[in-house]
């Protein structure tokens, strides 16, 4: 393939203008991620350490392999929300590495109010679980939550995607053979005992576990039976009368080591047949890339000089560059996986739609995952379009990318507008990540 050949002039003003703007806007994101990490209020610090529990992200990095990356989803989620906070919408999800294979983790946040579950929270976990079943992944389940945030229960129950869509998304995932690791650090109450109870393995600590539809105090209320927390739920209760859960484990420590050797045992399933070299660095450096994403989404750049700071070696087959040109297609190398990539660089008109079109259905014929950067204003408006049939040109682009059978993954690179976010794969469109 042959290398793009940039025209970026580093020393321009511009350059030195966008470059400083999207560094702020990078560190004021990282420093935001930083305090819905790790800022929480001494008294819940207090509170987890008096009752023997690590903090979340402690546990996190003990089930990890060591010096392994963790890719997080929706660090930010319910961060201005609602009413005191919900940093990371009170939970921890993303993908990361234990036992050498690769695994979705959804881990309750209980320093933050008991890990209950807010509208977001439910969101984020069905998003992890969608990833999961997207890629074909295990999951491990790290519970400790409060369950349903009451105030707000009449937004978590009873719609498609709201909290019953988890457990169904669990049944999806024991459908497909992707295996399920539930860790009982904590209370899985309500609904949330059906999360270690759908899962193929369990491991519930001592003292601290406890799983119950209802507890003591409900069961007194609704039956006046008085039973302790151990006897309704506890750990030595569910590994030796139940058998809800699998494992006892008399400390967190041991529940995750006795997690590490369960996901060791498991088989890696094939995933997507994607063809792959040895990954190489782009020829460009990435760090220009600050520059040349403008200030302004109103002011346009050539998507050729990100996808040469993107790409292996910044070598790219172009698709028909001289037709449609305002928008690019082609093939490339990202990290050695061969993909086709759609990238704007104008409105969508008649011709850059159709050139769309066709070369999606190339990738699909190919195999070949597609990725969309997307700067996009919309479709062509005006008469002469319309006669020419913009409609039914981009109603084809569209037609084409949503029922695309293979991976797709989405980048907003700076707008993204109008019917333009449809037909590039827009969240409604089921790409594998956005």
């Amino acid at each position: 393939m042959r290398r793009i050949e940039s025209r970026l002039n580093t020393n321009s003003e511009e350059f030195q203008k966008y470059r400083t703007h999207n560094r702020k806007l990078v560190s004021d994101f990282q420093q935001k991620q930083e305090e819905a990490r790790f800022e929480r209020p001494q008294r819940d610090i207090d509170r987890l350490q008096k009752q023997s529990k690590m903090m979340p992200r402690e546990r996190l990095e003990l089930l990890l392999d060591p010096g392994t990356p963790f890719l997080e989803f929706s660090s930010l989620a319910g961060g201005m929300a609602y009413e005191g906070g919900a940093p990371s919408a009170s939970c921890i999800t993303g993908i990361g590495i234990v036992g050498g294979r690769e695994v979705v983790i959804n881990a309750s946040d209980s320093s933050v109010k008991g890990g209950a579950w807010y509208p977001l929270s439910v969101k984020k976990i069905i998003r992890a679980l969608d990833i999961a079943i997207e890629n074909h992944l295990p999951v491990i389940h790290m519970c400790d939550s409060a369950g349903g945030f009451l105030p707000l229960q009449s937004e978590l129950f009873g719609d498609k995607y709201m909290a019953g869509r988890i457990f169904r998304n669990q049944t999806q995932l024991s459908k497909m053979g992707c295996k399920q690791l539930s860790l009982v650090f904590g209370h899985c109450t309500a609904g949330g005992a059906y999360i270690p109870a759908l899962s193929d393995y369990s491991v519930i600590v001592e003292g601290t576990g406890a799983v119950f539809l209802g507890g003591p105090p409900l069961v007194k209320a609704a039956t006046g039976e008085e039973v302790s927390v151990d006897e309704l739920g506890g750990a030595r209760m569910h590994t030796s009368t139940s058998g809800t859960c699998d494992y006892f484990a008399s400390n967190e420590k041991e529940a995750i080591a006795i997690g590490r050797e369960i996901v060791m045992q498991w088989e890696q399933k094939p995933k997507f047949p994607v063809q792959r070299e040895a990954p190489e660095d782009p020829w460009y450096d990435p760090e220009e890339l600050y520059g040349i994403i403008p200030d302004d989404v109103r002011k346009p750049f050539d998507m050729r000089e990100v996808i040469a700071r993107l790409v292996d070696g910044s070598r790219f087959s172009e698709y028909q560059p001289g037709y449609g040109e305002t928008m690019i297609c082609g093939f490339a190398n990202i990290w050695g996986y061969k993909v086709g990539i759609l990238g704007n660089n104008g409105v969508l008109f008649n011709d850059s739609s159709l050139k769309a079109a066709h070369f999606m259905e190339l990738c699909n014929q190919n195999k070949t995952p597609l990725v969309f950067l997307q700067n996009i204003t919309g479709f062509m408006v005006g008469k002469d379009y319309e006669q020419r049939g913009i409609t039914k040109d981009g109603a084809k682009m569209i037609m084409v990318q949503a029922c695309s059978e293979v991976p797709k993954f989405t980048v907003m690179t700076n707008g993204s507008f109008g019917a333009g976010n449809y037909g590039m794969c827009g969240r409604a469109f089921d790409a594998r990540t956005l």
